[in-house]
């Protein structure tokens, strides 16, 4: 099956007009719905901010870029970006009933044979899909942010998802130089948000319980975990370390951790008292300006370098 598509992502904010330019880098030519002129002219300044970035560390050059930035068309009327798509990623805020709103919407203008895809996070591939009246063509394909650097795709298939879309998916995410895993059942979280606040819960437990503080916390998995993931996951980690000692280990250590199912009381109050992150200024830790750029600088840095890579690994291949 072809995975040469027609793609249009509903949606220009920072995981829209990325995954577009993920999408045109790969080669196919993509129309972004934004709300209006002002979310359009966002949407054309943070391309431009991620492409120069790409640039500035040498992964292509500015002819690669012009190409790139002449292979989006950005539109505010939804009928024109999905008149002639073949395939279409919904990339709107995470509130259910508006993405229900939107696949409903789809549902009734795209022609009969493509695909809605919704990028959430976490929420229900059948939910999201609920209004529609041909929910076989109907998954979730979820990028992970930032989606022009991280490689992973979720591709979830719903209740009545058919096989046809989820190959279709599949190939279209594999021509976009992505790594696609299938999740077979709808579940909240899909796999990676399931794993990754699982570790959040957790640290926040360890620092309740004051074992270690937040900064050791983080660090125990920036230099241990984080760096023996890049290379192999959970199972393939418990192998190498032998199954008998990791059945030892858990024979004591599971019954310990923790199993809280509501927000820990540190954050409720940081939340309570609007202390969001690097937006507000003020989380778990304190968010000046400089710190803040110095962090998203070196998360970027690090990004870029296993994005190297990646490519390095899919040149060597052809």
């Amino acid at each position: 099956m072809s995975s040469q598509e027609n793609l249009s992502i509903i949606g220009s904010g920072i995981m829209g007009h990325s995954i577009a330019l993920t999408a045109a880098w790969s080669g196919l030519e993509v129309k972004v719905w934004g709300m209006n002129e002002e979310d359009i002219k966002r949407a054309r300044v943070g391309l431009e901010d991620k492409l120069s970035g790409l640039v500035g560390y040498d992964v292509f050059n500015e002819d690669e870029k012009e190409r790139i930035v002449n292979s989006i068309t950005f539109t505010d009327s939804i009928e024109e970006c999905v008149s002639n798509a073949t395939f279409v990623i919904e990339a709107i805020p995470e509130i259910l009933e508006l993405k229900q709103d939107y696949f409903k919407q789809l549902d009734e203008i795209c022609p009969e044979n493509t695909i809605i895809g919704s990028n959430t996070s976490g929420l229900s591939a059948t939910e999201i899909a609920k209004l529609t009246t041909n929910t076989g063509r109907t998954v979730v394909t979820h990028f992970w942010n930032p989606a022009h650097l991280m490689p992973l795709v979720e591709v979830v298939r719903g209740e009545h998802t058919s096989d046809e879309t989820v190959e279709r998916s599949m190939a279209l995410l594999e021509s976009m130089n992505k790594k696609p895993i299938l999740v077979k059942k709808d579940a909240l979280g899909s796999v990676g948000n399931r794993l990754q606040y699982a570790i959040f819960r957790e640290a926040q437990y360890i620092l309740e319980q004051e074992i270690a503080s937040m900064e050791d916390i983080d660090d125990a998995i920036r230099y241990s975990l984080g760096r023996r993931f890049g290379v192999t996951g959970p199972f393939m980690t418990m192998d190498m370390g032998g199954l008998n000692t990791n059945a030892s280990i858990t024979s004591y250590l599971f019954e310990d951790l923790s199993d809280k199912e509501d927000i820990f009381p540190a954050m409720k109050e940081l939340v309570d008292n609007g202390h969001h992150g690097p937006k507000t200024g003020k989380g778990f830790y304190e968010w000046t300006p400089e710190f803040t750029e110095q962090m998203e600088h070196e998360r970027e840095e690090e990004l870029i370098h296993w994005l190297k890579k990646d490519i390095e690994e899919v040149n060597n291949k052809k």
